[in-house]
């Protein structure tokens, strides 16, 4: 098994507080590893999936695919809407099934710009991880709106700390 982490970023937003999340994991993975790579959803555009064969010939699809099945494991940071994670992460997963992540462990995080936090998010990313056979780890991270500022940066050095903890336990795993 590959000791690459794939890291999915899950908003399709150009700048959004899961930007903040997603530019402190990556770069504490990439320290870490050295082995890191990013799928970032507001880059790497999918088309809608339908189940139709005929999507595993776009090359979005097909780099999907193989970054998931080459990882060692995953980390996951998705926006929350509407209590839910972002539909273009959903439709990502969609795309992937349990050959991609049996095993495998994975690390969750959400941002939100609500008082909830993205509790729900990871509440929703978690049913959704079970049905690929993903290995969940116990611990996640919910950022708060006051932790990331104007400019969408990450400011809270005991959040980062917390993401540090979350990202070495997905280190000791892969």
């Amino acid at each position: 098994m590959s000791k690459t982490v794939l890291f999915i970023s899950g908003s399709p937003r150009a700048n959004s507080r899961t930007r903040a999340v997603t530019n402190v994991v990556y770069r504490l993975l990439r320290d870490q590893r050295g082995h890191a790579q990013l799928i970032d959803l507001h880059l790497h555009e999918l088309p809608l999936f339908n189940g139709d064969p005929a999507q595993n010939e776009y090359a979005s699809v097909q780099e999907l695919r193989e970054s998931a099945a080459q990882a060692g494991g995953f980390f996951i940071v998705t926006p929350e809407y509407h209590n839910g994670i972002s539909g273009a992460l959903k439709n990502a997963l969609d795309f992937l099934n349990s050959e991609h992540f049996l095993n495998k462990p994975v690390a969750i995080a959400a941002a939100s710009g609500g008082g909830k936090n993205g509790i729900n998010a990871l509440n929703n990313l978690r049913l959704v991880l079970r049905g690929v056979s993903a290995n969940v780890l116990a611990d996640q991270f919910a950022a708060d709106p006051n932790q990331i500022d104007e400019h969408g940066t990450f400011t809270d050095e005991a959040g980062v700390k917390s993401l540090n903890a979350l990202v070495h336990d997905l280190i000791a795993n892969v």
